[in-house]
């Protein structure tokens, strides 16, 4: 995942705190060695390596957590899209700051993003792709699954008060904390909100992003159409699911705030905020 893990527990049990913090960011690092893109043996990287040949077998959890993305995809028309690797590629934000691909890139890229060219075969847990070039990348869904199974299992050891975040970017509350009624946080435009058993995540298109031709650029991809989403936009979004609010805040962001009322059809009380300026 790539990104730092904080942990703030509220008790009076340290040795029980320090106890249960350890194992859940031990679960981060079990995650990191299932998920990750850029490690040659976890699950993601064999399928992405070996899939477009035959059936890549990979372990029931990421199976469903795939399945799972791929549910949010269809709940958001797209918007999220875990195959759209290729298009990040193309558009230079693999290791760099991004760059206008050629057309036949471009063109390539978009031919090898979508659910329709991954296989999943629930009976033996294995994942094909229909096409060589598919690419899963849960970069985008991973810190927040990573989060809700550490949230899980501080709950699990009794802790009633925490705050959890991953880059900064989802965070989780867990219960209050002593002297408030939830955790507030504030967002890049200004406003702040309160969390009691939720998580926020935020997207953004700057800090990776370029600009060409008097067009700023972000590093967040429309799938569907394979452009990146332009100008400076933020979108932040509050479900009880950190899984789910990290992929909706990069679905928002692509789709822009007139989406909102479609999310909230899936996600009751859903809130969510789309800013057009940093």
């Amino acid at each position: 995942m790539a990104t730092r893990f904080e942990f703030v527990l509220h008790g009076t049990k340290t040795a029980a705190l320090r106890a249960a913090a350890e194992e859940a960011l031990d679960e981060v690092e079990r995650l990191e060695n299932l998920l990750s893109l850029y490690r040659p043996h976890t699950d993601i990287a064999r399928a992405n390596a070996g899939a477009a040949q035959g059936p890549i077998r990979v372990a029931p959890e990421v199976f469903h957590l795939l399945q799972r993305a791929f549910a949010l995809s269809r709940a958001t028309e797209g918007a999220f899209d875990i195959t759209a690797a290729p298009l990040i590629r193309a558009w230079g934000f693999v290791g760099g700051t991004g760059a206008r691909p050629t057309n036949e890139e471009l063109a390539m890229a978009r031919s090898a993003v979508g659910s329709a060219g991954v296989v999943l075969d629930e009976a033996e847990f294995t994942v094909r792709f229909q096409r060589p070039g598919v690419q899963l990348d849960l970069g985008s869904i991973g810190k927040g699954y990573a989060l809700d199974r550490a949230a899980e299992l501080l709950r699990e050891a009794g802790v009633t008060s925490a705050l959890l975040h991953g880059g900064t970017s989802t965070v989780v509350g867990i219960g209050a904390p002593p002297d408030g009624e939830g955790w507030r946080i504030a967002l890049p435009n200004g406003e702040s909100v309160s969390l009691r058993d939720e998580s926020l995540s935020v997207s953004a298109t700057w800090g990776k992003s370029f600009r060409n031709g008097g067009t700023t650029y972000g590093h967040v991809i429309d799938p569907r159409t394979g452009e990146p989403v332009t100008g400076e936009r933020m979108a932040a979004v509050v479900v009880p699911s950190a899984t789910d609010s990290d992929a909706l805040s990069t679905a928002l962001l692509v789709l822009g705030d007139s989406a909102i009322e479609s999310l909230r059809s899936h996600w009751p009380g859903l809130q969510a905020w789309v800013d057009n300026a940093h």
